[in-house]
């Protein structure tokens, strides 16, 4: 049974400002429910229309479920977990990503679903990235948001202490079939819309781009989150494994 309080609560994680007041957010669906507990995340309660074994839960019917759900098809079981506490040194192993004001929950999605597929543990956000515990972002992870450390950092500071090679995407930079990439280093991307801040960029470097080959240019830029796979795999394309 779903008590008002609880409802009300509930709905209001699904704002950010809300979020951070109770330190908790809300994740749906399966898959992405059970990546989190298996990964050991602190839980605060879990909703469901079927028995769970060894797990604490409420059942709840479907129509309770519909309401506190923020998707349009209702799943079966909605989680309200804690938010991690992150930890972060500005001296970075492997290869990390830094998003400059990405607004899109669904791309900001995939591109740590990208950083948990290609093994990389820390993504840092500009202040004004969307927030990577939105639920439509958890939800488009699929449970990667339980192995990517997702931190809101200032990307000056970030630049300015990183011990690496940093390279930023912009259109006017060299082809990233020619470059040849360090094991560490870290990779800036930009929103679709207005590309990685000016003043951001001229501490920047290395440039690179993924050169069009369509002989009348039609599409303007790529989708942030499919520039970055593009990226990522010739990043990682020379490692051994």
């Amino acid at each position: 049974m779903l008590s008002k309080n609880r409802l009300k609560l509930i709905r209001k994680l699904y704002q950010k400002k809300f979020r951070q007041e109770n330190n908790l957010f809300v994740a749906e669906g399966e898959k992405v429910v059970y990546e989190l507990l298996d990964s050991g995340w602190k839980v605060y309660e879990i909703y469901t229309t079927n028995p769970l074994q060894n797990i604490p839960h409420t059942l709840v019917d479907r129509s309770e479920l519909k309401k506190i759900s923020n998707l349009t098809s209702v799943t079966t079981i909605i989680g309200v977990f804690h938010l991690p506490k992150y930890q972060f040194s500005y001296v970075n192993n492997g290869f990390s990503i830094a998003l400059d004001s990405i607004g899109d929950p669904g791309n900001l999605g995939t591109i740590i679903r990208l950083c948990d597929w290609f093994g990389i543990q820390n993504l840092f956000c500009s202040p004004n990235t969307v927030d990577c515990f939105n639920p439509k972002v958890v939800q488009s992870t699929m449970g990667s948001i339980s192995r990517v450390q997702c931190h809101y950092v200032d990307l000056f500071t970030l630049i300015d202490k990183c011990q690496t090679e940093v390279y930023a995407t912009t259109l006017d930079g060299n082809s990233v079939y020619k470059e040849s990439f360090p094991t560490d280093g870290l990779l800036l991307m930009g929103s679709e819309s207005h590309g990685i801040n000016d003043e951001l960029l001229a501490k920047i470097k290395n440039r690179i781009t993924i050169p069009a080959h369509s002989r009348n240019r039609g599409a303007e830029s790529l989708n942030v989150a499919t520039a970055t796979a593009i990226l990522l795999s010739e990043i990682f394309r020379s490692r051994v494994y």
